[in-house]
């Protein structure tokens, strides 16, 4: 909504439940927020930028919203269509990421598109296992299928080696709801009678991913624990990501045993907060929380510099190609962006493997580090999503200046990588030397 000094213009359009923006380049813009979250890292953010609060039946510049509420702005139902300066926190479509079955669909197809076109990034090597070759670069995923559309081909696998474990997910549930671990086909199948979920393709039921468990991982102070890493995309097509550096570890609060007698203890398998919070052993100081910074220089110091700069270079292989395996899906429109919660479990060799993707990683803040972490977050992100008036605008190109990053890093850019190309090819053809390319990750 805009706003000339103190005087409220008039709506143009209260047509649908969603409000337009009067657009006059005369006045000064008063930037007006919605959102349907009463979290104070987001409140304490807009308002310290001056920004007023208005409902969603009100014109909006600016909406951090649900993934339903986004949902239904975009339906094809409600024929809502937003204005050049109208921002919101989600892409139509952002469950092609986050949707554990459709994150390993896509990666899937990603890697076999690849495959077809000859493209050296799906290489394949036999390492002798028993399971067959496996992807050189983008063996980043367990091993996975989505029930009970791919039952038969996961006893077919779970056949191969019968010692192994698997972790159940339900697609649709997040922080750690229904998950359950198994190891023996029989425990799947009387599960699936006492649910009354038949795992037949033809029968429409609740879907649920099943992975390999990553049974060797690394673990400090003999306790499990993974990373949880922010990443904010501003566009799709070309791909625009950036890296937030202040990520953390997330421990259980029970040391890791993979006996029998553990596979139903929660406490011991899942890092999820959520989860590890109502334990007897949980700290609400540190919130059994470990900065990346500190995850570093540890492994630096018993691991070595060389092995750690080599994880993490692989922690962001695998996140920008993941968001390469949903760019041809996702509807990049320009009045979106995301901020993703990546999940990422590091194995004893060092090898690091994404989990899952969450669409809306929780604004909860459990330890005073955690708010002050949190409101960074969301301060750096609207830097960076804004021009550098302040005032959301489409036809902005998307690229902050250098100090606007804050504790973000720039992962990949795809127009800009094309660019720099175009200007190594020029002058190369003009000096008759060779053309360069820094683009990492072509």
């Amino acid at each position: 909504m805009a706003y000339d000094g103190n005087k409220r213009l008039t709506a143009t359009n209260l047509s649908t439940m969603y409000g337009r923006i009067t657009h006059n380049e005369n006045a000064r813009m008063k930037i007006c927020f919605c959102t349907d979250m009463d979290k104070s890292v987001l409140l304490n953010n807009f308002e310290k930028r001056g920004w007023m609060q208005v409902t969603a039946d009100d014109d909006w510049n600016f909406y951090w919203a649900g993934t339903q509420t986004c949902r239904n702005i975009f339906s094809v139902d409600s024929g809502y269509r937003m204005h050049d300066n109208q921002l919101i926190n989600h892409f139509p479509n952002h469950y092609e990421l986050s949707r554990k079955d459709l994150l390993v669909k896509n990666i899937k197809r990603y890697r076999k598109d690849l495959e077809r076109d000859g493209n050296p990034l799906a290489e394949k090597v036999n390492d002798g296992g028993i399971n067959g070759p496996k992807y050189l670069y983008l063996d980043f995923i367990p091993v996975t299928f989505v029930l009970p559309a791919d039952y038969n081909m996961f006893v077919e696998e779970y056949r191969k080696n019968t010692q192994s474990t698997w972790i159940m997910k339900p697609t649709g549930k997040s922080q750690g709801a229904g998950i359950f671990l198994i190891n023996k086909l029989s425990k799947l199948k009387r599960w699936s009678r006492e649910a009354k979920t038949s795992f037949h393709p033809a029968i429409g039921k609740e879907s649920y991913v099943i992975s390999r468990y990553i049974e060797n991982p690394l673990l400090i102070g003999g306790k499990k624990f993974d990373l949880r890493l922010y990443v904010l995309v501003t566009s799709f097509r070309p791909l625009k990501a950036y890296l937030f550096k202040l990520g953390f570890c997330r421990f259980c609060t029970v040391k890791y045993d993979t006996s029998v007698t553990e596979l139903d203890n929660m406490y011991v398998h899942l890092t999820n907060v959520s989860v590890q919070k109502h334990g007897g052993e949980y700290n609400n100081l540190h919130g059994g929380k470990w900065s990346v910074q500190n995850l570093k220089l540890y492994l630096e110091g018993t691991r070595g510099k060389k092995v750690t700069e080599k994880l993490f270079g692989g922690i962001n292989w695998l996140i920008v190609h993941s968001l390469k395996a949903v760019q041809p899906v996702m509807a990049s429109d320009r009045h979106c962006f995301e901020c993703y919660g990546y999940d990422i479990i590091i194995d004893n060799n060092l090898k690091a493997w994404l989990v899952e993707v969450n669409a809306s990683p929780s604004l909860t803040s459990t330890t005073v580090n955690d708010r002050i972490l949190k409101y960074k977050l969301i301060d750096n992100i609207l830097n960076i999503v804004l021009p550098p008036e302040g005032i959301p605008d489409v036809r902005w190109n998307k690229v902050p200046s250098a100090e606007n990053l804050g504790n973000f890093e720039l992962l990949i850019d795809e127009e800009l990588a094309a660019q720099t190309q175009d200007d190594n090819m020029l002058s190369g053809n003009m000096t008759g030397g060779k053309p360069r390319t820094n683009n990492r990750w072509k």
